[in-house]
């Protein structure tokens, strides 16, 4: 059974990354731009989205490890903001799409927890669908590009300090990693993700 969880704790995970990325498209293109959609990204079909390594590898390995926590991500999907109707505002609309979604899938697998909690095998998983999108939303609304949470401040925050907030761009994946090693999200992300589990099951993730 140990095994049946984990796969389909995996199938909710790209199942989840994938729909963080479509509604990045899709708002974009709402709001002028049409590029997702031309190259197929606007499809909840994960081939298109697979990133090998954020998609497949890291979440495996994270399992086969028996990590606290499981994450992933896909391919990006590609936006023109030069085509959006007003970049810097709808740049903001577009990167906060992608967490928005993760939290109401939350609220959704929620209720599916609570509609099977009789279930054992159904209600462990839905209890994953919960764990997995608030993990995803509120990690990418942290302030750092290229996450969500670094193209909404760099969209919200006035021009001097937008430029210098988005030269760390090609840095941030780096920056994200040292944080992660020096615990930095054990007393800011995972205590959220606690309070809000709290919130919506009414029990803890992490015991």
């Amino acid at each position: 059974m140990q095994i049946q969880i984990y796969i389909l704790a995996i199938v909710i995970l790209i199942f989840s990354i994938v729909v963080h990325e479509v509604m990045h498209g899709y708002i974009a293109y709402r709001l002028g731009d049409n590029t997702a959609k031309f190259m197929g990204r606007l499809t909840l079909n994960p081939i298109p989205h697979i990133d090998l390594l954020g998609t497949i590898i890291i979440p495996l390995l994270l399992i086969v490890s028996r990590s606290p926590i499981l994450f992933g991500w896909a391919k990006p999907v590609p936006v023109n903001f030069n085509n959006l109707h007003n970049p810097k505002r709808d740049s903001v609309y577009v990167a906060l799409a992608g967490p928005a979604s993760n939290f109401v899938l939350a609220i959704i697998f929620t209720i599916f927890y609570h509609l099977f909690s009789f279930f054992p095998l159904l209600a462990t998983v839905f209890w994953y669908g919960v764990y997995i999108n608030l993990i995803l939303g509120i990690f990418n609304l942290i302030p750092i590009p290229p996450l969500d949470g670094g193209r909404i401040a760099v969209g919200l925050l006035p021009w001097k300090y937008s430029c210098m907030l988005e030269r760390l761009e090609p840095f941030g994946l780096y920056i994200i990693i040292v944080l992660l090693f020096l615990g930095f999200f054990n007393f800011t992300v995972f205590p959220l993700v606690e309070y809000l589990s709290r919130l919506l099951i009414g029990g803890s993730f992490y015991g």
